[in-house]
């Protein structure tokens, strides 16, 4: 069986090359006679393995000192609570609901305080990035949350929000090292990996140092807490150790390509190929906004749902997989992540292009 061109939004496409090499280190990991699987998150060689993730990560994003790296467990969406309960001092918090997961976050938090939703998208089925230069930003708000990418509806913020000095909270889990980001900007900027870094299991946390504190909300458990992990270097309990240790591979992936500035050109030639075929196209067409659509998921239509059922199954047969869209949406998605090539993106428009021709 050969690979396919594997579309999904997440568990996603991962580079070639790393997963050979984590192949030929499976039984063996560098001489230690054991699999990464195997080994102690408390061994030498598994602390080489976490520590350097952390430098190349911080390598490629140029994150600050002030700045913590975590590994952490539960996926992006133990953040909804763990964001709240750690930084919501005042028990008060802004929400820019731009999708699902940004809408999910904004339900959780509202039960650890006052949640204002300060502008949204939903109007429109989350098809834009609503204008976020002047907004209602709270006197006493906490922070100020966005899900900067929005996997499921394809969009994502261009410019980041105008804060008025209130901490930026990021959830970039689809957007995650697709292009250089100014980390300063941010209080927390975190995501699942699971989409454009590694096998789900692994949730990057990188925070600045001021609001790791012990003055949480009460009744946050103990492994809730960032300070936990922070004092203990992602290590306070058995981390994600297999999953840490491809994240540390793709980082040095990622180097190996040229770094983020070159992802970002990757990305947008990748993507200008699939916008300009559906902008020409007379039976598909994308649902965003142009202004606001994203590098790395791209959803569209027939506008016919048993033309999309076709299409759907025998993309599959021409080894295009995942390419079902969110019930929300319908229609297909395409999520084109770091590591699926460019000719992964022309197998997908030349099909596209035949079948225009079969279907119209």
């Amino acid at each position: 069986m050969s690979r396919v061109y594997n579309f999904s939004a997440g568990p996603a496409v991962l580079p070639e090359e790393v997963l050979r090499e984590a192949a030929d280190e499976m039984l063996d990991y560098r001489g230690t006679g054991m699999s990464v699987m195997e080994m102690s998150h408390r061994s030498k060689a598994f602390a080489g393995i976490i520590e350097e993730a952390e430098a190349d990560i911080r390598e490629l994003m140029q994150i600050p000192d002030n700045y913590k790296v975590l590994f952490l467990q539960g996926g992006a969406s133990q953040q909804f609570a763990m964001i709240p309960m750690n930084l919501m001092k005042n028990r008060v918090a802004d929400y820019i609901v731009t999708g699902q997961w940004a809408k999910k976050a904004y339900q959780e938090a509202q039960k650890y305080g006052k949640v204002n939703k300060i502008a949204s998208s939903e109007d429109k089925t989350f098809s834009y990035i609503p204008d976020c230069s002047d907004l209602p930003v709270s006197p006493d708000a906490d922070y100020v949350y966005i899900c900067e990418n929005n996997t499921i509806y394809g969009t994502k913020f261009k410019t980041l929000p105008n804060t008025k000095g209130k901490t930026l909270v990021a959830d970039v889990s689809s957007c995650f090292l697709s292009e250089p980001v100014d980390v300063t900007k941010y209080g927390v900027i975190y995501g699942g990996v699971q989409k454009n870094i590694g096998p789900a299991g692994v949730v990057i946390v990188i925070i600045r140092e001021d609001l790791i504190t012990d003055d949480v909300l009460p009744g946050t458990p103990t492994m809730l807490k960032y300070k936990t992990h922070a004092d203990a270097g992602s290590l306070y309990n058995t981390p994600p150790a297999y999953g840490i240790y491809i994240c540390g591979k793709v980082f040095k992936w990622l180097k190996a390509q040229g770094g983020l500035a070159a992802m970002k050109e990757r990305n947008e030639k990748k993507a200008a190929l699939l916008y300009d075929f559906l902008d020409q196209s007379r039976l598909f067409k994308g649902t965003v906004r142009k202004e606001d659509r994203s590098l790395m998921n791209v959803p569209f239509v027939t506008g016919d749902e048993e033309l999309d059922a076709k299409f759907v199954a025998e993309a599959k047969k021409a080894g295009l997989e995942n390419l079902k869209g969110h019930r929300t949406v319908g229609g297909m998605r395409a999520s084109i992540y770091n590591a699926m090539p460019y000719e992964g993106v022309q197998a997908l428009v030349d099909f596209m292009a035949q079948f225009e021709k079969e279907n119209l």
